[in-house]
């Protein structure tokens, strides 16, 4: 089993920036993959990013591309999410997921289902 807990949420206003954490503690060395979701009032959960655990390589939505980055300190098994120029749409709630499925297709893991475990979430709210 693994357990996620993410942190950093909160308000957060046009142009401003958000790091949001995701702490993995239990067998975090079986997951290929962390990733980060969102669900926005009334829409389905999206990916916003993914990050391969050992090879630290990258896979973005194309709606946060140039805004967001993902990261990992593999030491204290956490991923991070920095999140710069924020806008309205950025309201949601933030959720990091983990996957032990292998694949060596980055479109596999931008996918809901190739994730095994869940974190809670975190709100980030974005304030005028």
């Amino acid at each position: 089993q693994v357990q996620l807990v993410e942190s950093g949420g909160g308000l957060v206003q046009a142009g401003g920036s958000l790091r949001l954490s995701c702490a993995a503690s239990g067998r975090t060395g079986s997951f290929y993959v962390m990733g980060w979701f969102r669900q926005a009032p009334g829409k389905e959960r999206e990916f916003v990013l993914g990050i391969r655990w050992r090879a630290g390589t990258t896979y973005y939505a194309d709606s946060v591309k140039g805004r967001f980055t993902i990261s990992r300190d593999n030491a204290k098994s956490t991923a991070y999410l920095q999140m710069n120029s924020l806008t309205p749409e950025t309201t949601a709630v933030y959720f990091c997921a983990a996957s032990e499925d292998w694949s060596d297709s980055g479109s596999f893991y931008r996918t809901l289902g190739a994730y095994n475990y869940w974190g809670q979430g975190t709100q980030v709210t974005f304030s005028s």
